[in-house]
């Protein structure tokens, strides 16, 4: 199997072994800690869960990082990035345990969200580090490929990772605070996974790094400043529309995330455990749809080009999301789930080759911090309209309708820049 065999390649990278392994770990762990919040907020039998919950849940988790996500970008340049995924990961397992203390105590629900915010802003700060790292340990000649299978890989983890929760949950777990402590245990893995990569080898370059706070925050908006007309530079403009294209793809998803978790929690099954297990396998089916992405996207893209096969998965979402959403029927919505995790994750292997081959190896933290921030921003923004459009089952044409003008415009728009 070729996916198999460029897998063999990679893997006789000493390092990207390593950081393989602290990607799959930490990613594992968001899968656990991730289907836990889910299942507390949306699918306690106590809760009366409705779209404007969901959306201001998400809000609360991500918007606070967005805005402080571009100076995190500015700290990736500036420090070991081998040291953030150790201390970053430390400090989750802290946090994690925390707000599993919390799911069993009687406190206001802000409080909860606030240690759930902690562990999310750092999470995004871990994965754009280890977007930006991924250059230092492959060759350029192999960096679609790294690009491919790395993030991909990190995909199925967290996909796995909420396989688990849900097998733990649906086992017997008394609460969902027990599935969370096990999100810290993988979390303190994922540190220990890190020591064993040395301190220089994931950059940045020794010139740039800045090991005091203070030093390393002075000039964080020059260096905002210059990460942006980094990114609108000629050379780097590729980059910058594909980061466009990935954010409105990003919105689609959310939308129909929202709308997925509704439809199971009211309108395809008749209890709170079986929509859980329903959703269960929509994230499982998705997780093959990512599979099937980093075996199909290196030739794609190689043959097409990144620019062009963005456009090939953007259209092949605009054309089957609604033939397989409006009958609002278990089946056709796994199948969906199946496609729309094929096109999603081939259009961000795709974007994440784009960004990483424009843009300098000074630049690539803040870089992908922004990316993170406009993935952030896009999905609470859709999760908000759909709050708005969805009615209390979950079932919504026009939603569905309009995604797939979203996944249109974007397969319109990025065939226009390719042919330029």
């Amino acid at each position: 199997m070729a996916v198999v065999r460029d897998l063999r390649v990679l893997l006789r990278w000493g390092n990207f072994r390593r950081l393989l392994a602290v990607r799959l770990l930490s990613q594992c762990a968001d899968g656990v800690y991730q289907v836990a919040l889910a299942t507390y907020v949306v699918f306690s039998p106590e809760k009366q869960t409705s779209a404007t919950a969901i959306a201001s849940a998400m809000a609360v988790l991500l918007l606070p990082y967005s805005l402080v996500g571009p100076f995190a970008g500015v700290l990736l340049d500036r420090w070991r990035r081998r040291q953030v995924f150790v201390h970053g990961n430390l400090l989750r397992a802290v946090l994690a345990s925390v707000t599993a203390v919390l799911m069993v105590s009687q406190v206001p629900d802000w409080l909860f969200y606030v240690s759930a915010l902690c562990v999310t802003a750092v999470n995004r700060f871990v994965l754009a580090g280890l977007s930006a790292a991924l250059p230092r340990v492959v060759d350029t000649e192999r960096l679609v490929l790294a690009n491919s299978l790395s993030p991909t890989a990190g995909t199925l983890a967290a996909t796995a990772g909420g396989g688990l929760a849900f097998v733990v949950r649906l086992a017997g777990a008394d609460s969902d605070a027990v599935v969370v402590l096990l999100a810290s245990a993988l979390y303190l893995c994922g540190a220990l996974a890190a020591l064993r990569i040395g301190r220089e080898v994931l950059g940045p370059d020794r010139a740039l790094v800045q090991p005091r706070l203070a030093t390393a925050l002075a000039g964080t908006s020059r260096d905002l400043v210059a990460g942006v007309r980094h990114l609108t530079e000629p050379p780097r403009r590729a980059a910058a529309r594909a980061l466009g294209a990935m954010a409105l793809m990003r919105f689609c998803y959310g939308a129909l995330l929202v709308m997925l978790l509704m439809l199971c929690r009211y309108a395809l099954t008749s209890d709170t455990e079986d929509g859980l297990a329903l959703l269960g396998m929509a994230l499982g089916v998705s997780g093959a749809g990512f599979f099937t992405a980093a075996v199909v996207t290196p030739s794609a893209a190689g043959r097409l080009g990144p620019a062009r096969w963005i456009v090939v998965c953007a259209g092949t979402a605009a054309i089957l999301e609604p033939a397989l959403g409006l009958p609002f029927a278990t089946v056709p919505l796994l199948v969906a789930t199946f496609v729309l995790g094929l096109a999603t994750q081939g259009a961000k292997i795709a974007t994440d080759t784009i960004v990483q081959s424009s843009v300098d190896d000074g630049f690539r933290g803040r870089i992908f911090s922004v990316y993170d921030v406009l993935f952030n921003v896009a999905f609470v923004g859709a999760a908000a309209l759909a709050a708005l459009m969805l009615p209390p089952d979950g079932r919504s044409v026009a939603l569905v309708v309009m995604v797939a003008l979203i996944y249109g415009g974007v397969a319109v728009g990025m065939s226009r820049f390719s042919v330029r």
